[in-house]
């Protein structure tokens, strides 16, 4: 449902790949020749912690800006690898104008 949610809020203008879970997206990262702006992913996932795939994706796209997501408690955040002061993060529940609003201020980032 909140994976629904944020690829039709942000797929206005944008081109969205769309993965289930890690080794999906890594398969989509591998296959898609065009830049990659924005992983966004969650924290707690099966098979694959967000962290190990922002780790596992930086290594092939360095310039792409990662944007953690989780409805977890900062406890849970944090034995997953994730929380730090340079790490974008956007907690569960959220709206779509707090989505749009997070990822423009992030593209804008140079």
């Amino acid at each position: 449902m909140v994976r629904d949610l944020v690829q039709t809020t942000c797929e206005t203008g944008a081109t969205i790949l769309e993965a289930r879970q890690g080794s999906e997206a890594l398969a989509l990262s591998e296959q898609h020749q065009g830049p990659i702006d924005l992983l966004i992913t969650d924290v707690v996932m099966p098979q694959m912690s967000g962290r190990e795939l922002t780790e596992r994706l930086k290594a092939l796209r360095p310039d792409m800006k990662i944007l953690f997501m989780s409805g977890y408690t900062d406890d849970a955040v944090v034995r997953h690898g994730v929380l730090a002061a340079e790490v974008e993060f956007l907690s569960k529940p959220f709206s779509p104008s707090m989505l749009v609003s997070k990822v423009r201020q992030m593209l804008d980032k140079s």
